[in-house]
């Protein structure tokens, strides 16, 4: 098959059966959101292994991703802290390592472990393959309120460009996990923001190229792909998640709930 044969396709099956059959360097970004081995309900047992065999199968997933890579691609990891010092040895034994991003799941105050402090975050590996990896700060900026740029009125700040378009995302990322009353919200336990995927998608993918999702659970990379005119190729092994997978791109392709945040 050549590489328009896979694009804009959702195939449920398992990953590790089908990225082989990609071509080599035909893939800009990878975004990997595996099971975290947290022993979560996914309909099968794949969170359930213990702790060598979940990085074994790990390190097998991240071998055949990596020659998919094109030499200027990139890869977002999702993981625990449990095992982030280990996966992110592996990559960076192949890959540069360009930030550790903490996603801050604004989880409130309500009890928790009473022998350690409670964890509220998940930790995000941003790699590259090569120092030339496309990265697009423009498109991903914040903008800074009127209150801030008035008090950067002094001549020195006057045409900056980075008053006027917005401050760098730093590697702590406090978007809110979803709850039943966030309309993107669907039937999966894991289910990650589209605010925090539509960043790594605009930022690290051009317009036009295709973003690689080994395991595309609730479809989220799949909406900003398709909100935001990239290219995606997903596997999904749990025929559930495949349907919900289906169902929402039927939602986007409505325009609703989700509507492009393109600028």
């Amino acid at each position: 098959m050549s590489l328009n044969d896979w694009l804009n396709r959702i195939f449920n099956q398992d990953a590790l059966e089908g990225i082989p059959q990609l071509p080599d360097e035909s893939i800009d970004l990878v975004i990997a959101d595996p099971p975290y081995g947290l022993g979560k309900d996914y309909g099968n047992e794949s969170d359930r292994r213990r702790p060598n065999e979940l990085l074994s199968w790990t390190y097998r997933w991240i071998d055949l991703t990596l020659p998919k890579l094109k030499p200027n691609g990139s890869l977002y990891i999702f993981t625990t802290w449990r095992y982030s010092p280990e996966i992110f040895s592996y990559l960076k034994q192949r890959m540069i390592m360009i930030n550790e991003i903490i996603w801050d799941r604004k989880v409130p105050s309500m009890g928790g472990t009473t022998r350690r402090f409670t964890s509220v975050h998940d930790t995000i590996g941003f790699f590259a393959r090569n120092h030339q990896y496309y990265f697009d700060l423009d498109a991903v900026r914040i903008p800074y309120d009127p209150r801030t740029k008035k008090a950067r009125s002094r001549s020195i700040f006057v045409g900056k460009k980075w008053l006027e378009v917005g401050y760098n995302p730093k590697d702590v990322w406090s978007v809110s996990r979803l709850h039943r009353i966030h309309n993107e919200r669907e039937n999966h336990p894991t289910q990650k923001p589209l605010e925090i995927i539509e960043r790594m998608v605009k930022a690290s993918c051009p317009r036009g190229g295709v973003v690689l999702d080994p395991f595309a659970g609730s479809g989220t990379t799949i909406a900003a792909c398709i909100l935001h005119q990239r290219n995606y190729i997903a596997f999904e092994i749990n025929p559930q998640y495949y349907q919900i997978i289906l169902q929402r791109m039927e939602k986007i392709h409505r325009g609703f709930p989700e509507q492009s945040r393109e600028t």
